[in-house]
This record gives C-alpha cells, sequence and structure tokens, in this order.
C-alpha cells in the first residue's frame, strides 16, 4: 500500500483529463459517486485537500465536500447545491439497491 505522502504526490501529478469526467458530472449535477471518479475511500480519508487542488486546476472552482456512507460508498458534492444530510440518504439508498440487486453470474 502507498504511503500518505506517495498518495499524495500520485494525486498531485494526475493529469487533468483522468478527472474532466468527475469536473463535468459535478458541474452538471453538484454530486459525483466514489466509482465515477479515480478516487477511492484512502483518497478522500488522506489527501481531499489535493483532490481540490487538483480538480481546481480542471476547472471546478466551486467548494467541494465529501460525505461517506457506512464505508461503502462514497460521494463528493457540491454543498451549495446539495446538504451532506440529503447525500447521505442518497448514499444509503444506492448502497441498499445494489444490495437488492441478484448477483450476476
Amino acid at each position: 500500500m502507498l504511503d500518505v505522502l506517495q498518495l499524495k504526490h500520485t494525486v498531485n501529478r494526475m493529469p487533468l483529463e483522468r478527472v474532466r469526467a468527475t469536473v463535468e458530472e459535478l458541474q452538471l449535477e453538484g454530486i459525483v459517486t466514489e466509482g465515477k471518479t479515480p478516487f477511492n475511500r484512502v483518497h478522500f480519508n488522506t489527501c481531499f485537500a489535493e483532490i481540490e487542488a487538483l480538480l481546481q486546476r480542471a476547472g471546478y472552482h466551486r467548494q467541494l465536500d465529501v460525505v461517506g456512507y457506512q464505508g461503502l460508498a462514497y460521494a463528493m458534492f457540491d454543498p451549495a447545491r446539495w446538504d451532506a444530510v440529503d447525500v447521505l440518504r442518497w448514499l444509503k439508498e444506492f448502497v441498499e439497491e445494489a444490495r437488492a440487486q441478484p448477483a450476476v453470474r
């Protein structure tokens, strides 16, 4: 596993093209789930400031926050457009719907 400094370095050196879809989703909807970003729980927990700086370099200049639901799903969102409680409710439904889907073999 990468240590914190390596992880931060990786985010700081990430090409802007890798986050363009994330920026577009944030600008359009104001929310994006972990699965639609190049980031995961470890990124959010250890180098969120670096993620914010990267997204700013890619053209997203609004405030940003992140919430997680029971360690199962994470979402970045614009707190001016979304309330954290609403995002948590949405993530809960997202997780429960995924659990209800039958496993594809």
